[in-house]
């Protein structure tokens, strides 16, 4: 009965889902299909059921935090229930699956309508890659009234700058389209930096695209703010104790189909920018320093770090 979630696995290990928070809505969406469709008899055979779908999940992406603190969460509620026949535990399954949808759409919400205080008419805004959560608030300041230009990324080596592109001329943005390598040429002209993340560690520093790290150095060198637009639900809590967060690589393929013999090419998906460079992460709790992730993060969701 893993089938609807070894499909979604594939489909993230693909890019056929994009972005973190799509990531965990796909994973959400799975886990909760599982459970309606389970033929597990009991209590112990539905957990060891979700704990199978949970590591298929995780593996079919390293660098997802959000993703595996949804369905943590989720199994948690099932776990600490006194309900014993399998429908039960599987509509508790549902109903956490349907809050914690509703608790990210309402941080989208949030996230927006404040990152989109910071844009003013006639600003020019760089961004790197495709955050789902990025292009809501720039779709949030377009509903206000708000003029602004977009310099995109393409984002090499599978342009998912493209999508952001796309997205923006749909909201009839000013939008340039520029080659990753690029980006300090254009920083100047740039009133401030977004980027969305995928992971953010317990020091405050940030995983994201691969060149974020890059475009946050230039940003610094050119003076430019550089911001990070992000759910702290995104925080990984094992990060607190030693571990790093993974870094994936990726197909060489994507790089160079076909490529030379004995050429050695390597593709990883994302790198850190450290706290230093971050002028402040936009989440649903404010505009805050990344040295402070910790502390917000605990008091907005304590349940993280058990």
């Amino acid at each position: 009965m893993l089938e609807s979630v070894q499909t979604t696995a594939k489909k993230i290990k693909r890019l056929e889902v994009q972005g973190a928070r799509n990531v965990a809505i796909a994973a959400i969406k799975a886990i909760e299909t599982l459970s309606r469709e389970t033929e597990t008899k009991n209590t112990e055979e539905f957990l060891e059921e979700l704990s199978e779908a949970k590591e298929i999940l995780f593996v079919s992406r390293e660098t997802e935090p959000l993703m595996r603190n949804a369905v943590r969460w989720i199994i948690s509620q099932v776990e600490k229930s006194d309900k014993k026949r399998v429908r039960e535990l599987a509509e508790i399954v549902s109903s956490a699956s349907q809050q914690f949808l509703k608790n990210l759409e309402d941080s989208r919400e949030k996230i927006a309508e404040m990152g989109a205080k910071r844009i003013r008419n006639n600003s020019v805004i760089l961004t790197h890659c495709h955050s789902s959560t990025v292009t809501y608030l720039l779709k949030k300041a377009k509903q206000e009234g708000k003029s602004f230009e977009i310099i995109c990324t393409e984002t090499r080596p599978i342009f998912q700058g493209r999508v952001t592109v796309k997205e923006m001329l749909e909201l009839d943005v000013r939008t340039t389209l520029i080659v990753d390598s690029a980006a300090r040429f254009f920083m100047n002209q740039a009133d401030f930096v977004l980027v969305g993340a995928d992971a953010i560690t317990s020091e405050g520093n940030v995983i994201n695209k691969i060149g974020t790290s890059m475009i946050a150095l230039e940003a610094h060198e050119a003076r430019t703010p550089f911001y990070v637009v992000s759910e702290l639900l995104k925080f990984d809590p094992v990060t607190m104790y030693g571990d790093y967060e993974r870094i994936e690589e990726r197909s060489p393929d994507e790089i160079w189909r076909n490529h030379p013999k004995n050429l050695i090419i390597r593709n990883p998906a994302f790198d850190v920018t450290r706290r230093d460079f971050i002028h402040g992460i936009i989440c649903e709790e404010g505009i805050i320093s990344p040295h402070s992730v910790i502390e917000v993060t605990h008091r907005k969701y304590p349940w993280v770090f058990r």
